[in-house]
């Protein structure tokens, strides 16, 4: 049995959940905090408002075992008629094969996507554009998309010119994507945050600057 402030904050983001709006097309939701935040939780219960036919792709790769408990632990917590994609290396091009057949997407998670990106050599430059490709391809589709990253950046600095780089990295393409997204929530002890709201206005500064 579960203590009463896990299942307690839960109802919370289900009732928040609740009060979203369904099928707005081409929407555009990035969902961000650290380890173990409730962020993959979170979208799961969002992308319940959207409709059956949900696809979580995800951009991990099942490397050890740690991963593929990790792995087995997200399967356990979202609905089994969900399809689930796993890859790593071109998201953007997954959403394209997808035809726009679908009530909406998870992709979890950009971070894992920017290391793998990473790994195989590309420049700083090189995986930015990439993820400014990625989000932009998200923006054009006819269902919701819920985009989950992490913050890597709060805590101790690596101690390997490599990991400064993820970090930094991490950081850099958070800032894209947030730009582009049309809301974004923070994640924070499982409590979720609403830190850039959906507006039908121009874009900030900010996100011109970002995204140019």
């Amino acid at each position: 049995m579960q203590p009463a402030f896990v299942s307690g904050f839960f109802v919370a983001l289900k009732r928040l959940a609740m009060k979203l709006p369904r099928n707005q097309k081409g929407r555009l939701i990035l969902i961000t905090g650290g380890t173990r935040s409730g962020k993959s939780r979170f979208a799961v219960e969002l992308a319940k408002r959207c409709g059956q036919g949900i696809v979580y792709l995800a951009t991990c790769k099942a490397a050890d075992r740690e991963m593929r408990q990790r792995i087995a632990h997200h399967r356990r917590h979202r609905p089994a008629h969900w399809r689930t994609i796993e890859h790593p290396r071109d998201p953007a091009k997954v959403v394209a094969q997808l035809n726009g057949k679908s009530d909406g997407l998870i992709l979890d998670c950009l971070t894992m996507y920017v290391s793998q990106l990473l790994v195989t050599g590309q420049s700083d430059a090189r995986i930015e554009q990439q993820v400014r490709r990625l989000c932009h391809v998200l923006r054009r589709t006819p269902y919701p998309v819920i985009l989950v990253t992490n913050e890597v950046g709060s805590g101790i600095v690596p101690e390997f010119p490599m990991g400064r780089r993820f970090r930094d990295l991490a950081g850099l393409t958070n800032q894209i994507a947030a730009a582009l997204a049309d809301e974004v929530y923070l994640l924070v002890a499982g409590i979720p945050a609403l830190i850039k709201a959906r507006s039908s206005s121009r874009r900030s500064a900010h996100a011109s600057l970002v995204t140019a």
